[in-house]
């Protein structure tokens, strides 16, 4: 890509969040969730990364371990510069203020029992920003910023829709003005019609404040239309990391292909002549994830390989990740193993 920012916001390397199973009268760990295994991977500033993937792939743990609301297992996280895994105490509390989250569920994350005065306020209080009318007017200003009427700010959560819910979220979200926003799924609780709104939100608001955003979802044309570059999670590890454009024209792991195949095309002349892949059988556990590759179980072009040696995640082509045995560092798929060597006999083209 020739538009790539140059400053990076967001460092992750080698991320594990993995969380005890315990069992029996005295609570033995008996074994582990491996929720996310050994990521890598860097954010500009001003740009959004989108990341997707199945239910249960790690996404949002990812996130939430990124700004330690989930202590990390192993692994160093550097944001500006300073790694967050090895801060404590007030020097945690400090960069804080510079990292947000906006959670998925809109009806889940604002606290019932205070008015929207008091969730919007509540960051500023605990940081010491402002104090008396400066909170207030800040409050409305951030109401304002984010398409809602200051005046409806001594109202409670439960007198709103889930898109305002939603709206309000994001104003608490941007009180300390943050650089980096983890937007966790903010739009899968909403309406269609409210999806873009929030969408189109989102976006105003990185041109008018230079926010860095990542982007978690479910919905893969949602993903394309916000971010810059999508990073494809599968039980717990990165798959493919590139830019979008990329992505969606010459996706190179087989689960990508997989998961890009299922995006409906309104073209009906398009959408017949598409071939569509089918993965067969379940998601494995991460408590007890494949050996080698761990998308070898539901791949159609697995290989002996693939069952054994554990794929890395390797630049094939110029800012093209993918961690595939399938994949050639010239950025071209492999050629595809004889029917003998494959996991399924149905090759993926």
């Amino acid at each position: 890509m020739t538009d790539r920012p140059d400053e990076v916001i967001l460092k992750v390397q080698n991320l594990k969040k993995y969380f005890p199973i315990r069992r029996g009268v005295f609570r033995r760990q008996v074994g582990e969730v491996k929720a996310v295994d050994d990521i890598s991977f860097e954010v500009y500033r001003g740009e959004t990364l989108g990341v997707v993937g199945e239910s249960g792939c790690g996404k949002t743990t990812a996130g939430r371990t990124i700004i330690r609301l989930y202590e990390p297992t192993s692994g160093h996280v550097y944001f500006n510069g300073k790694d967050l895994a090895t801060l404590s105490g007030g020097e945690l509390r400090k960069m804080r203020r510079k990292m947000q989250m906006i959670f998925q569920d809109p009806y889940a994350s604002l606290n019932p029992r205070m008015s929207v005065e008091g969730i919007v306020s509540e960051p500023l209080e605990i940081h010491r920003m402002t104090n008396g009318r400066q909170r207030k007017d800040r409050v409305a200003e951030l109401l304002h910023l984010v398409g809602l009427n200051p005046a409806l700010m001594n109202r409670f959560p439960h007198e709103f829709s889930g898109g305002q819910r939603q709206r309000i979220g994001l104003a608490r979200s941007l009180a300390l003005n943050p650089d980096l926003v983890i937007c966790d799924e903010p739009i899968s609780a909403l309406d269609v019609s409210i999806q873009a709104q929030v969408v189109n939100l989102l976006e105003d608001l990185q041109k008018e404040l230079g926010l860095t955003y990542i982007f978690i979802a479910h919905d893969l044309s949602m993903v394309r239309h916000i971010s810059r570059r999508v990073a494809v999670m599968y039980l717990g590890k990165i798959m493919e990391l590139t830019d979008r454009e990329t992505l969606y024209k010459n996706p190179l792991h087989p689960y990508t292909q997989a998961l890009l195949s299922a995006i409906p095309v309104a073209d009906p002349e398009v959408e017949e002549k598409r071939r569509r892949i089918i993965l067969e059988g379940d998601l494995p556990s991460p408590a007890n994830p494949p050996k080698g590759c761990n998308f070898n179980t539901r791949c159609p072009l697995a290989m002996d390989i693939c069952f054994h040696v554990e794929p890395e995640l390797i630049e094939v082509e110029a800012d093209h990740w993918c961690a595939c045995h399938l994949v050639e560092p010239t950025g071209q798929p492999a050629r595809k193993p004889d029917a003998q060597q494959t996991n399924q006999p149905a090759p993926v083209n």
